[in-house]
């Protein structure tokens, strides 16, 4: 089957569908690299802030927020389209990076990373949505090159920009960057998304369900950032937390089962498809964005990169999670399914983060970039995945609240996975609260914090063997080579 056949099975050229996946590249541009170009940054903030504590916030607070906005934008873009949405996230996203550019403190930069999220959180959600709008399940393989393309270009200079810019100039620049992409972003997506149809419907909007879940995560992650670190696992305030984080929870569970108009549909959750696919996904952004943060501040606090030199070093490990991306995308356009696929990516996650452990000070950096290349592939391969799954298993009329639902639960892998590994580190390489929280990890002992960074590792790769169960019980549904949905009901 042609570009253009395969196009047309949805109902669009292959002329039309590039139209509508130019608009939406740049956004997925954005998005890919505003979650690495800050990582290298981090130290830098923190110092000319004035402190170490909650660093890893500067990552989770733009990750939380955006969590809670995903599943929204998906469920009004099913109703009001996906150009109604996106334009303005991508105002929200452009003005607070102005906001985060000129921020004077610690809190203040994590307050508007948190409302840069609000905006960011529709970025990939409807960018996603749109393609599988004009392009089939089992046809994006042949799309997926652009997406992996653009990822593979914001992955690699992201890091590399960041460390140079905040080397060079100050951190500050790498958010007023974000100015430029934005403004073309807007032009192109209201130009593009004029294609896609709207299929108006009323809708009413799950406000509880979504402060119920801002609450029940932020509770988690203040208890897996001080736990061990500011207070005692088992000191009150600490269990006072872990206890608000599960009433939460289930107050969370409890209104949405009776909800009319869900923030999680019901029909999505009674599918087994679905259910396992993000439940991957969030493993899956668990070790990426663990990964991810511990890599450039193993090079400069371990091997003494500076910034820019930690950006080079991450770039391979991003760069070959591109190429994971596009190989498996094309792999399932051939096989017609993905499970062997997903779980011979898993394989491949989990034994290289056992090779991290291999990371030491006395390690050549070339060889320390190669230890990383089997989890950055890994990890390429089963992101794109459990989104062409999700969206494989889902109805026509629930592509946006299901994209947006595995995007809020990879955004809580990713900001779990930041915080744990974060609270990890610190917890091994300071001995706890028992030796008190340092104002910074520079100057520490190299072969101390190479232990805490080997036990953030094995965390990664104990979340990964979780993702490789709920992958060997689901059900390997064919890749549809149209938008009408396959039966996954058991």
């Amino acid at each position: 089957m042609s570009a253009v056949a395969g196009a047309a099975s949805t109902g669009y050229s292959h002329q039309e569908v590039m139209r509508v996946i130019t608009g939406v590249l740049l956004c997925i541009f954005l998005a890919a690299i505003d979650q690495t170009v800050v990582i290298p940054a981090v130290p830098a903030m923190a110092a000319d802030l004035h402190g170490f504590t909650h660093l890893s916030w500067v990552v989770s607070a733009y990750l939380l927020t955006s969590t809670a906005a995903t599943p929204i934008y998906g469920r009004l873009s099913d109703t009001m389209g996906r150009r109604a949405l996106l334009l303005p996230a991508l105002v929200v996203f452009t003005a607070t990076s102005v906001l985060c550019a000129l921020a004077t403190s610690l809190p203040q930069l994590i307050l508007f990373r948190a409302l840069q999220g609000l905006g960011g959180g529709g970025l990939m959600a409807m960018a996603q949505s749109a393609i599988a709008d004009v392009v089939a399940p089992r046809e994006r393989g042949r799309y997926q090159g652009y997406m992996a393309g653009v990822w593979a270009i914001a992955s690699i200079a992201g890091p590399v920009l960041g460390g140079w810019v905040t080397e060079t100039f100050s951190w500050r620049w790498i958010f007023w960057i974000n100015l430029p992409f934005g403004l073309a972003a807007m032009v192109l997506c209201e130009r593009g998304l004029r294609l896609l149809p709207v299929r108006r419907q009323t809708v009413r909007i799950d406000w509880i369900g979504a402060v119920l879940l801002i609450a029940a995560v932020t509770a988690w992650l203040l208890v897996l950032s001080s736990g061990g670190i500011e207070m005692p696992w088992l000191s009150p305030p600490l269990l006072i937390l872990a206890t608000a984080g599960i009433a939460l929870t289930l107050a969370l569970v409890a209104h949405e089962r009776r909800a009319r108009d869900a923030l999680f549909p019901r029909r999505l959750f009674a599918n087994p498809v679905f259910l396992r696919g993000v439940g991957i996904a969030f493993c899956g952004s668990f070790g990426l964005f663990g990964a991810t943060f511990l890599l450039p501040m193993f090079f400069q606090l371990v091997d003494g990169a500076d910034p820019a030199g930690a950006g080079m070093l991450i770039a391979p490990f991003l760069g070959i999670s591109c190429a994971g991306a596009l190989g498996a995308g094309q792999l399932a356009r051939r096989l017609g399914r993905t499970k062997t696929i997903l779980l011979g990516g898993l394989a491949t996650c989990i034994v290289g983060c056992m090779l991290m452990t291999l990371l030491d000070a006395g390690l050549p950096r070339y060889l320390a970039a190669l230890i990383t290349l089997p989890l950055g592939f890994g990890i390429g391969v089963i992101m794109p995945s459990s989104i062409v799954i999700v969206q494989n298993a889902a109805e026509r009329r629930d592509v946006g609240v299901a994209t947006g639902s595995l995007l809020l639960l990879r955004s809580m892998g990713g900001a779990f996975g930041t915080t744990a590994v974060g609270a990890l580190l610190v917890a091994r390489a300071t001995g706890g609260l028992a030796a008190g929280r340092p104002s910074t990890l520079a100057g520490l002992d190299p072969a101390v914090l190479v232990g805490g960074f080997h036990i953030a590792f094995i965390a990664c790769g104990v979340v990964l063997a979780i993702a490789i169960v709920l992958a060997l019980g689901m059900r390997d549904l064919p890749l549809r080579a149209t938008n009408e949905p396959v039966a996954a009901t058991h």
